[in-house]
């Protein structure tokens, strides 16, 4: 070790290959300023000592805490009952091996950082606590904090109680919380890799999509069997219901990775029928995947200043998938979608990245995953079929044995001749006009998303409906009323 002019660990500089912690030692060359190291001798990029003991308390104060010196009550009476083999030992690692951890230090530097921080804190230690343990002291053991994105759970709670009680749109306040969670998160993974943001369409893994519509009556299953592409597919403006990521009025596509899936969640009755078709995504698009978002992880250095807020906001996404598609019931909807339906709307159209729509968990099949296209992202590629085509739909027919289901679609399509004097109409592309108009005859400039494929078509007759249950029993008691009195 070189000789130092100061005695006092403050005045000492270690350089950068003195220190294993990758940010921290970067940091030190970032500096460029050198000087002679006390630990290796090297004429190297250094900091002081003095200047290191700072870095290293504010980043223990954002990821570290000093464990209890003593047991607690509980831990106690484990030792005080002889037939324990309890035995307390303190939580964390002492102080100067949490440094040394901490910054890469080897044993000599990091407990002269030790010594800075103790006298330090000495200096502010209460009289009143003489001979108590203080922060940085000697016998001091430490351990990570673990981020539990308290701030933005306030955030969270605030801003869903603005929603259902102040205001309809909401604050700047809402959209600082928003942008906190969802800005950027495309650049977040899990643990072992996985994207928060899933990319689906052609050439990926999730290229389709299966959708399920109930019908009660014939002749409504019939229209929407002659009609898929606008039946089936996402509703037009006027009829679309608010549901869980859209406010009413607002269309956009649910849709379910899994038929069984798709069937489950719209919750059909008993002796209903529900068509169930699937869609062919027809372009990229850029899903928020709120299963990975369980996982959500970050890593990076503590001495790095924002490592602390992206740690809480993983904490906080982890919990993220569980507040959006937890249960609500019937009576509630109108209000408890409130926050979700916003969130789908600042995805859309304020977030950086933009996203196309949210991938979660099913509520009603366990395992199962549900998808919604965002309204731009939402649209059914309407069928190709020759201008004046007549379609007749049958649901069954009359046989030897009486009624027989028979689920069957005619094409009446106009003859050859009358399609080619169709062509030169300015409606018509090639003989063909694409079968399903604009809703409410507006114009629709929105891309196609998806597209649907007739041929998958299935009617499931709704036998049974099976429900999953956790059982608790009641339990009543009678006792005798006491006078007031006594």
């Amino acid at each position: 070790m070189a000789d130092t002019e100061e005695d006092e660990p403050a005045g000492k500089r270690i350089c950068h290959t003195c220190i294993g912690e990758a940010y921290l030692a970067a940091e030190v060359i970032a500096s460029g300023e050198e000087g002679e190291c006390d630990y290796c001798g090297d004429n190297a990029p250094s900091i002081s000592i003095d200047d290191l003991a700072e870095r290293v308390e504010d980043a223990f104060a954002d990821h570290y805490t000093r464990t209890a010196t003593d047991p607690e009550s509980w831990q106690e009476r484990l030792m005080a009952d002889r037939e324990s083999s309890y035995f307390w030992e303190r939580d964390g690692s002492p102080a100067h091996e949490a440094i040394q951890d901490a910054a890469g230090l080897d044993e000599e530097p990091a407990a002269d950082v030790l010594e800075v921080l103790e006298e330090k804190h000495a200096l502010y230690h209460d009289k009143d606590n003489l001979g108590e343990e203080g922060e940085f002291s000697s016998d001091a053991h430490y351990e990570r904090r673990h981020p539990d994105g308290t701030g933005l759970h306030m955030g969270w709670h605030e801003f869903d109680q603005s929603l259902k009680t102040r205001a309809r749109f909401f604050s700047s306040a809402g959209e600082e919380l928003l942008a906190r969670v969802f800005g950027g998160i495309d650049r977040i993974k899990t643990q072992t890799g996985r994207p928060l943001v899933l990319d689906a369409g052609p050439t990926t893994p999730l290229d389709h999509l299966y959708r399920a519509r109930a019908f009660q009556s014939d002749s409504a299953l019939e229209d929407a069997l002659c009609r898929p592409d606008s039946h089936i597919g996402s509703p037009p403006p006027r009829t679309a219901r608010a549901g869980r990521m859209n406010a009413q009025g607002i269309s956009v596509f649910y849709g379910a990775t899994r038929e069984d899936v798709a069937i489950a969640e719209v919750r059909p009755p008993v002796g209903s029928r529900v068509a169930v078709a699937r869609f062919e995504i027809a372009r990229p698009l850029r899903l928020l995947d709120l299963k990975a978002a369980n996982e959500a992880h970050e890593d990076g250095s503590i001495f790095d200043p924002s490592f602390k807020e992206r740690l809480a906001r993983a904490a906080f996404l982890r919990s993220l998938g569980a507040r959006m598609v937890r249960p609500v019931m019937p009576d509630d909807e109108a209000i408890d979608y409130l926050p979700t339906q916003a969130v789908a709307d600042y995805l859309a159209t304020a977030n950086e990245p933009r996203l196309d729509g949210i991938i979660f968990p099913s509520a009603q099949v366990e395992g199962g995953s549900n998808v919604v296209l965002f309204n731009h992202a939402a649209r059914v590629e309407e069928l190709v079929v020759p201008k004046g085509t007549e379609f007749k739909a049958s649901t069954g027919h009359n046989g030897e044995d009486g009624w027989e289901t028979d689920y069957y679609v005619r094409e009446l399509v106009p003859p050859p001749q009358n399609q080619q004097a169709d062509s030169m109409d300015d409606d018509v592309l090639g003989g063909f006009l694409r079968y399903a108009p604009p809703p409410d005859g507006d114009g629709d400039y929105r891309g196609a998303a998806l597209r649907i494929v007739p041929d998958t078509i299935k009617v499931h007759h709704v036998n049974w409906v099976r429900v999953d249950t956790t059982q608790f029993d009641v339990v009543r008691h009678r006792s005798e009323m006491r006078d007031p009195k006594y």
